[in-house]
């Protein structure tokens, strides 16, 4: 146990370095974390890992917890201009990628159709940290992110769903899609409601130590997962949904909340890859080679770019965004997850199905992840001094019926430049102390806020949400936001 532990302390550390090592370079830290599990495996270090049923046990745990930390760190304000392009790319784009690229590999590999289409299935989710680990350094357009993220975090579940009929012996009837529609439908309306839930409770909840709300909100999503399967729906999905209406809700201590949530999801992360990497066979991989570049060419070069072109017609999207969403595709350990179903269920060739999918994860995470900055710049589409969004985080302050928040000024924030008289904030909020470089001074109101800036606002109930609004209007729109319409914009949900 004491060697297991040690173990696994280190292979955290070097995986924590790695992250370093791949800002240097360049190169998706994904892969590295697969690289480090080779080396531990039967080839090099020579530990022996070859329990399917296993990996993909652990495998489903981690993609809870990845999908959790995408839900719970991701914006509203975001997604939302791309809510339709983001649905239509993890539904229909889904489809159509499963088609096509299952057409092309019968004909091409020789694969009968239901084999086919397994392959088409497997490979048509991108995975979601994959996602939110490599575009979020890209520096394209919100609109572009959250279109990706969305799609990264729902496509899980009707491919998902698609792998396991095409998966089961069973006759494929008519009933397939209906029951596509009731899992994706209820475990979405499950996600939204048990996150509606548990900010409620959360919110009101007088909890002995700040840690113990980070544990409260993961617990929440896990049991949203557990939910959703236990309804025969999607657990997938719920997860997401859940985590999406905690992670724009009014959460006490939301930065510590965010905070943990993002350490868990890189956990998730270097366990995941550093597993599959231990599970994978460099023997038997690169036997799978021509067949893996074969799917690979028609899923870049073909499937892809025709599942984003149609899903994006409703939406007129310029076609160098569809480039971009076509090449963004990027595929990690969610394909190799899904893969080892029908080897679990006994399915004659899904060995085969790992085998490629393991080389097609390593060569598409390099040659996409890679370039994705080059092409970004290369059509125009990265965004150049663009304001962050403010950041506001709140504490309760339950006996004086009252709470804290924490502004802290981002680069390029119209806050900066702004004196303290001209905020306006609404009667029963007031700015207590402002952090300027490690040293607190109570403000005047001819203070000048700048950027770095750390604000501790200290606000009524009833006056918090009005506060954070005028904050966040002044924070896009600068001094003169209510002359130019801007309010700070609508809450992600209901206040709770």
């Amino acid at each position: 146990m004491t060697a297991i532990l040690g173990l696994g302390a280190a292979v955290l550390l070097v995986s924590v370095i790695a992250v370093r090592v791949s800002t240097k370079v360049g190169l998706p830290s994904l892969l590295l974390y697969l690289g480090i599990g080779v080396v531990l495996g039967e080839s090099v270090l020579g530990i022996q890992f070859d329990d399917a049923d296993l990996t993909r046990s652990l495998g489903t745990v981690a993609l809870v917890l990845i999908l959790a930390e995408g839900g719970l760190t991701t914006r509203w304000t975001a997604v939302k201009p791309a809510l339709g392009l983001g649905i239509a790319l993890s539904t229909v784009g889904v489809f159509v990628s499963v088609g096509v690229t299952g057409a092309a590999l019968h004909y091409l590999l020789g694969l009968d159709w239901r084999m086919a289409l397994l392959w088409g299935a497997v490979l048509s989710s991108t995975d979601a940290a994959a996602v939110f680990s490599v575009l979020r350094a890209v520096g394209v357009s919100k609109r572009l992110t959250g279109a990706l993220e969305l799609e990264s975090g729902i496509n899980d579940a009707p491919v998902y769903i698609a792998v396991l009929l095409l998966a089961s012996p069973d006759p494929i009837t008519w009933t397939a899609p209906l029951l596509l529609v009731y899992e994706l439908l209820v475990g979405g309306l499950i996600g939204i409601a048990l996150g509606w839930l548990g900010a409620a409770a959360l919110r009101r909840a007088a909890l002995p130590a700040t840690g113990l709300y980070p544990l409260a909100t993961v617990a929440v999503c896990v049991f949203a997962y557990t939910a959703g399967d236990l309804a025969h729906a999607s657990g997938f999905l719920a997860v997401y949904t859940a985590a999406l209406v905690l992670g724009n809700s009014r959460l006490p201590h939301r930065s510590d909340t965010l905070s943990f949530a993002e350490g868990l999801g890189w956990l998730a992360q270097i366990g995941l890859f550093v597993l599959l990497g231990l599970f994978a066979s460099p023997s038997s991989v690169l036997n799978a080679l021509v067949p893996a570049l074969v799917a690979g060419a028609v899923l870049v070069l073909l499937a892809r770019p025709l599942s984003v072109a149609l899903s994006a017609i409703p939406f007129k999207v310029p076609w160098r965004e569809q480039v971009f969403v076509a090449w963004s595709g990027l595929r990690g350990a969610v394909p190799i997850v899904f893969a080892l179903i029908p080897v679990i269920q006994g399915v004659p060739g899904a060995q085969d199905l790992v085998d490629a999918v393991f080389v097609l994860v390593v060569v598409l995470t390099l040659l996409q992840g890679s370039t994705l900055p080059a092409l970004a710049k290369l059509l125009g589409l990265v965004q150049t001094g663009e304001a962050h969004e403010v950041q506001v985080d709140s504490a309760p302050l339950d006996e004086l019926g009252a709470e804290l928040l924490q502004v802290r000024i981002q680069q390029g924030s119209k806050l900066h430049g702004v004196y303290l008289s001209e905020l306006r904030l609404p009667p029963g909020a007031t700015v207590s102390l402002v952090v300027r470089s490690n040293k607190g001074f109570t403000p005047q109101p001819t203070t000048r806020l700048q950027v770095d800036d750390q604000l501790l606002v200290v606000s009524t109930e009833e006056a918090r949400d009005a506060a954070e609004k005028r904050l966040r209007s002044i924070d896009k729109a600068g001094r003169y936001a209510r002359w130019k319409g801007e309010d700070g914009g609508k809450p992600a949900f209901p206040s709770i």
